[in-house]
């Protein structure tokens, strides 16, 4: 009886939620892990899992055994990863959760480098905007742009994110230059959905009094790139992170407005679940990011100065 195997098997399952997507990602037939996992109880003594129509439960026997095999088989892949790793390239599988937008543009090209260093690690990529459970759907590590809630996840600051509000030299032409945060509630706004608010924007000014605007949302979606060619089409104002403007502000397809004005900035950041010995190949690809992103975020370095201190002179829209 292989009880590493049997270990392996009990993650997979409660990793999965359910015994059937457990044996598929383990090759196996349903009714094969069903019978290891009776066998498992009956050995160990305990009920590991209640069994439901819907789902399946921890007991509080299954949850303790569940977090030491997830140790115990995280300790075995770590400390064959560092025995390999003395005589050859860093390898392994690495889960990722990326956001979408950032993710394609700002990303792809750093995992790429990543790659070419490490060519024995294999990537299985999830560009998704939604807020992935990492312990729960086996993720090694996610990026995340939001400001952080206590969790037991471990997160590392990987760079600054910016926001600005822009729009297009056509629109500004057919209805003017907002002069200050007031003037934005009499403009078409093109609202990002996945803000709490997205009608309500906020910035501070340079003697540091703040702004709540509400401006009338005349076309709101839950992806920053479909916004952007909105603006880009004159449609309205737009409020988004500068990593999805800063090509079109650089083309002149779009002009900052209000830089005067400091907008809300948030922070992306690689977060991971907590274990005794983080992976190397985690390790490697986090201080990675980290390297690269450091600093000035480089899709800022173009930008004006309101998409960094909050100071600067308003542009004139091209007529």
């Amino acid at each position: 009886m292989d009880r590493f195997a049997d270990m392996q098997l009990f993650v997979k399952v409660v990793d999965a939620g359910s015994i059937s997507g457990a044996a598929e990602r383990l090759g196996i037939a349903k009714s094969a892990a069903s019978r290891r996992l009776a066998e498992m109880e009956a050995r160990l003594g305990v009920q590991l899992l209640q069994r439901t129509t819907r789902r399946l439960n921890l007991t509080e026997s299954g949850r303790a055994y569940y977090e030491r095999c997830r140790q115990i088989l995280a300790d075995v892949e770590e400390t064959e990863l560092a025995v390999s790793s003395v005589h050859g390239a860093l390898g392994g599988r690495l889960r990722v959760a990326l956001p979408l937008s950032f993710g394609l543009l700002h990303l792809a090209p750093l995992i790429d480098a990543f790659c070419s260093q490490h060519p024995a690690i294999e990537f299985e990529l999830d560009f998704n905007d939604r807020r992935v459970d990492l312990m729960q759907e086996g993720f090694d590590v996610a990026v995340r742009i939001a400001q952080l809630e206590d969790s037991s996840l471990i997160a590392r600051r990987l760079t600054v994110i910016r926001h600005i509000v822009c729009a297009s030299p056509a629109y500004l032409s057919a209805h003017g230059l907002p002069e200050n945060p007031q003037d934005l509630a009499q403009h078409a706004g093109l609202g990002y959905s996945n803000r709490p608010s997205p009608g309500l924007w906020t910035c501070e000014t340079a003697d540091g009094e703040t702004h709540n605007v509400r401006i009338p949302i005349k076309l709101e979606a839950n992806n920053g790139d479909f916004l952007c060619r909105m603006a880009v089409a004159g449609h309205g104002v737009l409020m988004l992170p500068t990593f999805y403007v800063a090509g079109p502000v650089a083309r002149g397809e779009l002009v900052p407005l209000l830089e005067h004005c400091r907008w809300p900035e948030l922070n992306a950041y690689a977060v991971y679940p907590p274990t005794r010995h983080l992976s190397t190949r985690v390790r490697a690809f986090v201080d990675f990011l980290v390297e690269r992103l450091g600093g000035e975020p480089p899709w800022d370095r173009a930008m004006p100065s309101a998409g960094r201190t909050g100071g600067g002179r308003q542009r004139q829209a091209s007529r």
